[in-house]
């Protein structure tokens, strides 16, 4: 016999029956995950901005992260997949109405004016104080030449952080994206300590709850319901729609419902990125009028 054969044999034989014992245990390791939660796929973790781009006629579909992480914040970054937010001005006056002018600018710097319909609209606007207070909702209106402009009441002293939340349509495809900037109002800032995690919270006169415990590991369900019961419309093309901002840094977390009701419930799919302390935002419409509830939510 050669000699060195005995020992490669020996290897190969060690190879083969570690990777019986890897099989074995990712087959445990599924049936111990499985059930309502969605295990986060084995693929390479997507950037901190969570921008990802879909090639034309992409249907719908969910968006999951690798490791041991779950969905990647977005609105940390002012400039991303080759956008950039450039507003004309970011101080404003407390309590006084004004104006938020910007552009998306390309690569090349040249304003971009293609956006696809997400949810009714081309771009969706979230204002917001650093200490997660004066949660605002906005539609800013795109003029041809690629200028945005939304009016802006920003209501007490501090630094607010504006999110643009769209999908720009390329030739190569298309780019879901969110970018961040932040704006100054003069004055004292006294911050608001953040709420103690609940799951439930009220809302013009309705009160408002979850079911669900987010995880890092595996996309899991959150179920919203209104009571008293009543007749959930749809907003901007949903029964309901939730943000989700991470205490510290403000990491914009995008959630999307599922189409229909659930047992009269709005459900949503979420894999918080880290753990900590998250503040939700649930916004929903009755009788004509959009409502928003308030969550702190401990992952």
């Amino acid at each position: 016999m050669p000699e060195g054969t005995e020992t490669s044999s020996g290897r190969v034989a060690f190879v083969v029956a570690g990777v019986v014992v890897a099989l074995l245990g990712g087959f445990g390791l599924g049936r111990l995950t499985s059930g309502d939660a969605r295990p986060v796929a084995a693929v390479a973790a997507p950037t901190a901005t969570a921008d990802h781009t879909h090639t034309p006629g992409t249907g719908p579909h969910a968006h999951s992260t690798g490791g041991g992480s779950g969905a990647a914040a977005g609105g940390l970054e002012i400039s991303a997949s080759g956008y950039t937010l450039v507003p004309e001005a970011t101080a404003f006056t407390a309590g006084r109405g004004g104006e938020l002018a910007f552009r998306i600018v390309d690569s090349g710097q040249r304003p971009v004016t293609d956006f696809a319909i997400v949810h009714d609209k081309p771009l969706h606007m979230i204002v917001v104080r650093r200490d997660l207070t004066g949660y605002q909702h906005l539609h800013p209106t795109m003029a041809p030449d690629g200028r945005w402009t939304v009016p802006l009441t920003l209501p007490e002293p501090g630094v607010w952080r504006a999110y643009t939340d769209f999908t720009a349509n390329a030739p190569t495809g298309q780019t879901a994206t969110t970018l961040g900037a932040d704006l100054t109002v003069r004055g004292d800032y006294a911050p608001r300590a953040l709420p103690e995690p609940a799951t439930r919270a009220t809302a013009g006169g309705f009160t408002v709850s979850y079911q669900g415990t987010p995880r890092t590991a595996a996309v899991q369900p959150l179920l919203f319901t209104v009571a008293p019961a009543a007749k959930l419309e749809r907003y901007l093309g949903a029964y309901g729609h939730l943000v989700v901002l991470r205490e510290g840094d403000l990491g914009y977390v995008h959630v999307h419902p599922e189409a229909e009701l659930v047992d009269g419930a709005v459900k949503f799919w979420l894999a918080a990125p880290s753990p900590g302390r998250y503040r939700m935002y649930f916004d929903f419409q009755v009788a004509g009028e959009v409502h928003t509830a308030e969550f702190t939510m401990r992952v």
